[in-house]
């Protein structure tokens, strides 16, 4: 229960001291100038500790983000692979510079907003102002310490930053190759000087795997008889298997009969040593077969497109490509029309009997 006591200084001023006791929890207190006031802190803070929020609170002043920062950086962020490590140390360093100074209990929604705003038009790195989904996933990384923050640590009630809004982000890029660019991309890989650039876009197209999974693949991620390959590291977080067939099997069965010994890389440099680099032989083989306006990774969109328009269905393509939502695959979705067109027309047939 809550006791309020009036207290008088020498200079005759009064003031209000309120103490609260309640078993099983400490006692807490605090003075105040008028009796109104003591007795609504009285009333809230009596209620706070009896439905357990007093506590986060109180941990909330206790706390500034950057002790939060520093934890996470320490106990959560070793456990995500190594790009991610990379990427979100940079993200919650740049909080921690920022607003590390503030108590958790300071950090209002406003206040991430207004952060969120100078990161838009703010450089990044590269002198470039900052795209809005690198907006988002420096707001993504903070996100996650502050729900950590909640249901594991206690020391905050609920994320600020659920109550920020994201920057819109622009519709994804979809620049895949037609058939005549595919060819003659194929034919200049095969003639380049680098004998891994061949297998490496045949893989690319035929997987939708990204560029570093396919570079850091070994041989006991490989299984030729099951015909599958075992991404360990992808960019969620999360293992996953790539079917094998067609050339791209067939390239993969010619490099394990040429296998070193002493590596356990498939894609591997000359010196037999680490992952090829690519850079050079991938340039040469854009200009040869007269391609513009293509990068490596829409090799991965050109495997969603043709996935579409060979009547995949949205969530097969999002299981292909290590999608955990079907958001970042409805941009293929206007590639699947004809396919759509077909179940609607076989449907009709099957309940009007009309062709």
């Amino acid at each position: 229960m809550a006791i309020i006591d009036e207290r008088k200084s020498k200079s005759g001023k009064v003031s209000y001291r309120v103490r609260i006791r309640l078993k099983g929890h400490p006692t807490q207190s605090a003075s105040f100038k008028r009796k109104t006031d003591a007795q609504r802190w009285a009333a809230s803070t009596e209620s706070a500790i009896l439905e357990g929020r007093h506590f986060k609170q109180s941990e909330a002043k206790r706390h500034s983000l950057a002790d939060l920062i520093d934890r996470y950086i320490r106990d959560v962020l070793p456990q995500k692979s190594d790009s991610m490590q990379r990427d979100q140390y940079t993200q919650l360093t740049w909080w921690k510079d920022k607003i590390g100074e503030r108590l958790l209990a300071d950090v209002s929604p406003t206040l991430i907003a207004e952060h969120r705003d100078i990161l838009l038009n703010q450089n990044g790195f590269r002198g470039k102002k900052r795209s809005p989904s690198s907006v988002n996933r420096y707001l993504a990384a903070l996100s996650h310490a502050f729900s950590i923050a909640v249901k594991e640590w206690g020391w905050i009630e609920d994320s600020p930053i659920r109550k920020v809004q994201k920057p819109k982000e622009p519709r994804g890029r979809v620049r895949f190759l037609d058939d005549e660019e595919r060819e003659n991309l194929l034919k200049a890989c095969r003639e380049s000087e680098n004998p891994m650039i061949f297998p490496i876009v045949v893989f690319a197209l035929s997987t939708g795997a990204r560029k570093m999974e396919i570079l850091n693949l070994t041989w006991k991620d490989i299984d030729i008889n099951r015909k599958v390959a075992i991404i360990q590291e992808s960019k969620n977080d999360e293992r996953r298997a790539l079917p094998l067939a067609g050339q791209a099997l067939e390239e993969i069965k010619k490099l394990a009969n040429i296998r070193r010994i002493g590596t356990n890389l498939v894609f591997l440099d000359q010196a037999g040593e680490k992952p090829v680099n690519i850079r050079i032989a991938w340039e040469k083989a854009l200009v040869d077969a007269k391609i513009k306006d293509f990068r490596f990774h829409d090799l991965r969109h050109s495997t969603a497109s043709y996935l579409a328009m060979n009547g995949a269905t949205l969530a097969e393509i999002a299981q292909v490509l290590g999608h955990k939502t079907l958001q970042m695959v409805k941009r293929y979705s206007h590639l699947s029309d004809q396919h759509t067109a077909g179940v609607i027309t076989r449907m009709n047939e099957k309940i009007f009997g009309t062709k």
